[in-house]
């Protein structure tokens, strides 16, 4: 019930900033399409990051209590349990990974530009690539889940350790699809 809350939550803040960018791309102001798109670009950086942030930190949350339940009893799998409940944070990581690319890309970093900042289509399609990444980074919460019962096995039984990774990394592979999806529409844009 507490994940329902909380994936809704993520998913109404994201439609927020779906609406914010709409506002900021249909208002006529003296600001130029290179402007427009470094502000949709910012955006499109804040929904990977956000999105993926708040999904691992569930994911974490889930995986973390059940090691911190086990290492009590058992503190000497601390290293196997250690491996497991930090899986769900490498959705935040490809979250930041992408921020960053958008904003090499668009020379917000320093630099030039990589990419016609006057392409009427680039803030947009930034803003796209920043909702895959980071909606499929919303696995992360099921990859704690995932995490958290491999937890509970390896308290039982050691020897299942590497069996329990790979079912928890069978989760974070639609990110890995995401992050794939953003960086070739980079590419493709010339962002990258």
């Amino acid at each position: 019930m507490k994940n329902r809350r909380i994936i809704t939550l993520v998913f109404a803040l994201t439609i927020l900033m779906v609406f914010t960018a709409n506002i900021v791309q249909a208002q006529e102001t003296q600001a130029t399409q290179e402007d427009q798109n470094k502000i949709l670009i910012i955006l499109g950086c804040a929904l990977a990051i956000t999105i993926a942030g708040i999904s691992a930190a569930i994911g974490l949350s889930l995986a973390g209590s059940a090691a911190v339940a086990v290492t009590a009893e058992k503190p000497n799998l601390f290293g196997k349990l250690l491996v497991l409940s930090v899986l769900p944070m490498t959705q935040a990581v490809y979250g930041l990974l992408t921020a960053i690319l958008l904003m090499l890309g668009a020379g917000l970093l320093g630099g030039t530009a990589r990419a016609d900042m006057t392409n009427p289509v680039l803030g947009s399609a930034a803003v796209w690539i920043g909702l895959i990444v980071g909606l499929t980074g919303v696995s992360a919460i099921n990859q704690g889940m995932v995490a958290s019962s491999s937890i509970s096995a390896v308290g039982r039984n050691e020897q299942v350790a590497a069996r329990g990774i790979i079912f928890t990394v069978q989760t974070e592979t639609i990110a890995i699809f995401g992050l794939l999806a953003g960086i070739l529409l980079m590419t493709g844009l010339g962002l990258l």
